[in-house]
């Protein structure tokens, strides 16, 4: 059977002008990194004092680094281990046959998925300091917390759904032809399999729960990462450097959370084969089959 060519293999012309743009890219890239030190070189941002804080010593990491790494950690863990299962509520619960289910659901995972974190964040700060007597550390925790699970749990709910109806239909069908419920339909055969095919796009989600607690750190004054070395770059002068510091953290978290999906991904590929994948846009591929008419609905 014969197939659509989607790339030709390019000839000897092709290959030497890809050359000659890989070559100007590499150029143009070592003069915009020459430029940029050289611009900071003469403002002074390369001198050992201003980054002998944080390569020649502790005290500004145990100072103000790690302690704002660790309020980063807990919130972004605290929010991703309660978004995943609300998200998979949810995306299975817009599934479900009752609409007295699925139109509940829809409706609150397009609300908060509509709403910007950064309102969450702030209403759940008043709620919180207006019903509740809790520290002001605490009460900032729980509001970044509760703004980070509402709007990417409702995100995650999507990417759940999408995730579902990318299963080929023959699938459920089958397992309904031996006889199998709608819940164990989901739990045994479709779940297993989503899980691989959404993993890619619930790792971005992931890693936009880490980055977007900074949010609660502009706007509350949680003392995550970058508002915690807020006094250190005012204190040592050294702005520049320190946010250098700041993102390069943030690159090293992110990697080792992508590093760790992507090993897993792979590891259940080798159990599974023939699954699709879900992109961080969601793009389903509709698969008729979910809706099921009958008894015992989801």
């Amino acid at each position: 059977m014969s197939s659509a060519v989607l790339y030709d293999t390019p000839g000897p012309k092709a290959k030497a002008r890809n050359v000659l743009y890989a070559v100007l890219f590499l150029v143009l890239l070592a003069l915009l990194v020459w430029w940029v030190l050289n611009a900071m070189a003469e403002k002074g941002q390369l001198s050992w004092l201003r980054w002998q804080p944080y390569l020649g010593g502790t005290e500004a990491w145990e100072t103000y680094l790690l302690p704002g790494l660790q309020n980063t950690a807990k919130a972004a863990g605290l929010s991703i281990l309660i978004a995943l299962p609300i998200g998979a509520f949810f995306g299975i619960a817009r599934l479900s046959d009752h609409r007295w289910i699925s139109w509940p659901a829809s409706v609150v995972v397009e609300f908060f998925r509509a709403v910007p974190v950064l309102i969450l964040m702030l209403s759940a700060n008043v709620a919180y300091s207006q019903f509740a007597d809790f520290p002001t550390d605490t009460r900032y925790l729980y509001a970044v917390v509760t703004g980070l699970v509402l709007y990417n749990g409702s995100v995650l709910a999507e990417v759940v759904r999408a995730g579902i109806l990318s299963i080929p239909r023959g699938q459920s069908e089958a397992a309904l032809a031996v006889g199998m419920r709608k819940g164990q339909l989901m739990t045994n055969v479709l779940l297993p399999q989503a899980v691989t095919a959404m993993l890619p796009a619930i790792v971005s989600q992931l890693v936009v729960i880490v980055k977007d607690t900074a949010i609660g750190g502009a706007v509350l004054g949680f003392p995550e990462l970058i508002n915690s070395v807020r006094p250190a770059a005012a204190y040592y002068f050294n702005v520049i450097p320190t946010l250098i510091v700041v993102a390069a953290i943030y690159i090293a978290v992110n990697f080792v959370l992508t590093s760790f999906a992507s090993w897993l991904e792979k590891w259940l590929r080798t159990r599974k084969r023939g699954t699709s994948v879900v992109a961080g846009d969601m793009i389903e591929e509709q698969a008729p089959g979910m809706r099921f008419g009958g008894g015992g609905g989801i």
